[in-house]
């Protein structure tokens, strides 16, 4: 029952308080899925493309940042291991999540994926996960691709990382681009112009089943039907491809063709 009383204002006039209004309740935005993610302190791209991507009726995203260097390097890289478990603390404490996403390619790739999973299930026991590279490998067996052309913008011996993950999981990689830029920073501004000339000159000179354009930093979401129409194969990102993953992973399997072909895919077995 709503209770009513009165109060002096400062205006001299009675002022009505009411207290236990009546109300109910529903979902909330995340009625679908709820979806944390952990993004860098640096990166100013990943969550830009995630509103694009996850803007369907019912889900929601919710992130923490995790502090890292501007400088990608095997060593600030592995630094972030440790601040893994309390950036998961810090998404909706008490609530809910259908997945957790940690947000740095190269990270994932320097400390493992099942390192990064062990951080995160400390603090969210059970809880499906994924990083950048686990949703990329997903994607490669969605789209049927073993034949990846790589697009990075690190330095050479991060670049090394990737490569080696990569094809010590049998698949191979008949192309391998790099823009060559330390800091995620620069990294950030890289034109979408660059990234398309970057596929295309990938496909051009080697035989490809699919190009991964790899670093949340890199603006691929808007882009990536348009590449795919001129050049005629499917290509992913970082943030494209754990943007599918978790939204996969949570049961979300609206069909977006906007956003290129894995977004008209299922999760593939395996």
């Amino acid at each position: 029952m709503v209770q009513a009383a009165t109060m002096a204002a400062d205006t001299g006039d009675a002022m009505i308080l009411e207290n236990n209004l009546p109300f109910s309740t529903d979902g909330g935005i995340a009625a679908r899925a709820a979806i944390g993610v952990i993004v860098l302190a640096t990166d100013q791209t990943l969550e830009h493309e995630l509103r694009l991507m996850m803007n369907l009726p019912g889900v929601a995203f919710f992130e923490s940042r995790i502090w890292n260097d501007a400088a990608i390097t095997p060593e600030t890289l592995k630094a972030m291991e440790d601040r893994i478990e309390e950036a998961t603390r810090l998404i909706l404490p008490g609530l809910d999540l259908n997945v957790v996403a940690f947000g740095c390619t190269s990270a994932s790739m320097v400390i493992g994926e099942e390192a990064v999973f062990d951080r995160i299930r400390r603090v969210r026991p059970g809880i499906a996960c994924t990083t950048p590279i686990t949703a990329a490998f997903a994607a490669f067996r969605a789209m049927g691709a073993r034949r990846i052309g790589v697009i990075t913008p690190y330095r050479d011996d991060v670049n090394r990382v990737v490569a080696d993950y990569i094809t010590k999981r049998g698949l191979e990689v008949p192309i391998f681009g790099s823009f060559n830029e330390e800091d995620d920073r620069t990294v950030a501004r890289i034109t979408t112009a660059s990234l398309k000339n970057a596929v295309k000159r990938a496909v051009e000179r080697a035989r490809c089943d699919a190009v991964f354009v790899s670093c949340t930093s890199l603006r691929l979401a808007e882009c990536a039907a348009e590449i795919e129409h001129e050049t005629g194969l499917p290509v992913t990102s970082s943030n494209h491809a754990m943007a599918w993953h978790a939204l996969r992973l949570a049961g979300i399997a609206d069909n977006q063709p906007r956003f290129g072909r894995l977004f008209t895919l299922p999760l593939a077995d395996g």
